[in-house]
């Protein structure tokens, strides 16, 4: 059953028709992502996934002490607590906390010790004064050589952050790259980093879309080749045309100032969590009802 809601989403992540999507849904058995590449493959929609719902609250965060950076995000269920200063003090002190530590996983993060106990300690007695269920969701331990600088760069006070680690360059230089990554969303640095399975999936669907074009596959093959260099410009930092200068990629703005990129960590606060729908007034009819 093909429900108004599931095509609504599709709709929302393709930007196609309400028809086509739902054409595309049935065609799919009602699997999104496979209705997304339905979708592409006639040349109706452009979106490569299904674009991500920024759900949960919170903040990103980055520490840096010489040699040594931590970025993280913690989150909280509304944007008012995110603002909280007693929520900023709990983020700054799981981030102090990590910087010079060795640990690599949640688990062992969690049993790091503060002046008010370990970490998880801290949640715990955080979410009983604040009232809202806090989360500790991740973190990246990043260390750089001496011939390399941080890039560091919060977007809206935290909602996004981004640590970058460049080559034999000055700060602002590392820093560019830094607004670049949060402005255009990489999801690599290089193309050598791209997911092969991820890789082979777009070339699946670009020769589909090629073919569905009316072209012989021969014609199709080269015409992936030809659109995975935009591909690659959406999801490698280096591919991507710089934000400052629109004539030059990234990898070249950082070349022409004697350096390379050696490490990109980008969070954006709750990518990739769904929020919780609330029907307020099917919520108050319900009440009635059993009132």
């Amino acid at each position: 059953m093909i429900s108004a809601k599931m095509v609504k989403d599709l709709r929302e992540a393709t930007g196609a028709g309400m028809l086509d999507c739902k054409k595309a849904l049935e065609a799919s058995n009602g699997d999104f992502d496979a209705a997304v590449d339905w979708l592409r493959e006639k040349g109706i929609a452009k979106a490569a996934k299904k674009e991500t719902r920024i759900a949960a609250e919170g903040l990103a965060n980055i520490y840096i002490d010489g040699n040594n950076a931590v970025i993280l995000e913690v989150n909280s269920e509304t944007d008012f607590v995110a603002k909280n200063n007693d929520f900023k003090e709990l983020v700054d002190k799981i981030g102090k906390s990590l910087l010079n530590t060795d640990v690599k996983t949640m688990e062992e993060a969690l049993e790091v010790s503060t002046d008010e106990g370990k970490i998880s300690d801290l949640l715990v007695s955080a979410t009983a004064k604040i009232g809202e269920k806090l989360s500790f969701r991740r973190f990246e331990r990043v260390t750089k050589n001496d011939n390399e600088v941080f890039g560091s760069y919060l977007h809206m006070g935290g909602k996004i952050a981004v640590l970058t680690v460049v080559e034999n360059v000055s700060v602002e230089v590392a820093k560019d790259v830094s607004m670049q990554a949060a402005a255009m969303r990489p999801k690599y640095v290089t193309i050598e980093q791209v997911d092969p399975k991820e890789l082979e999936h777009e070339k699946s669907v670009l020769k589909e879309q090629a073919m569905n074009e009316g072209k012989p596959a021969e014609i199709a093959e080269k015409m992936v080749e030809g659109r995975l260099k935009k591909f690659y410009k959406e999801v490698c930092l280096e591919e991507q045309p710089f934000i400052k200068d629109g004539d030059i990629s990234v990898a070249t703005y950082v070349k022409n100032n004697g350096g390379k990129i050696s490490n990109m960590v980008r969070y954006e606060v709750g990518e990739g969590i769904e929020k919780r729908e609330e029907d307020f007034a099917s919520e108050v009819m319900s009440q009635i009802e059993n009132s």
